[in-house]
């Protein structure tokens, strides 16, 4: 006697596969993070510095091969696709990580940024056209937060988020790997 949820191939125990898992969790976890990225800048006009925009870099990589991965695995491609697909999303937000470390050691003054968004203006144009710059213009500085909570900033919070993501990658790349 069998009972109806061990009947149906989707809710046996141990039926869905570790790739499809975690490769569903983080395509979930970067859209959403991407999403509040966007409202934050769109909706609440906190703008983006230079560093902010390369930590999205990680994401918009992840949303798509998340997906990409999550139907392979659903469709029982190969394993060393599967594999491959998984690693890349662990490196790709284990490194956005550590671009988020550094962006949050350039705002605690750790360290220096990138002179782009830490350092001093240089180039203002010819005298003429310096007010009409200036009303236009809207410097966002790698090194000022602009918004904290519960003492972390955007770049913090970056961090902790692309950890979880590069942990849960890791995660269905070992199971996936002992899985016979």
């Amino acid at each position: 006697m069998t009972t109806q949820s061990a009947a149906i191939p989707a809710f046996r125990p141990g039926a869905a596969s570790p790739a499809l898992m975690a490769s569903l969790l983080v395509t979930l976890i970067a859209a959403a993070t991407i999403a509040g990225a966007w409202f934050f800048q769109l909706v609440l006009e906190i703008l983006p510095c230079p560093l902010c925009l390369e930590q999205r870099y990680a994401y918009y990589l992840a949303i798509p091969l998340g997906a990409l991965t999550a139907f392979a695995a659903k469709n029982r491609a190969p394993r060393p696709l599967l594999l491959a697909g998984l690693a890349i999303l662990a490196l790709a937000t284990l490194a956005n990580a550590g671009l988020g470390a550094y962006h949050s050691g350039v705002e605690w003054g750790f360290w220096k940024g990138p002179t782009d968004c830490s350092g001093p203006v240089v180039n203002l144009g010819n005298a003429g056209d310096l007010f009409s710059r200036l009303d236009t213009v809207k410097v966002v500085r790698c090194d000022e937060v602009q918004w904290r909570f519960l003492g972390l900033s955007l770049a913090g919070y970056n961090v902790l988020i692309s950890l979880l993501m590069a942990a849960i990658a890791a995660w269905g790349f070992v199971a996936t790997a002992k899985r016979s």
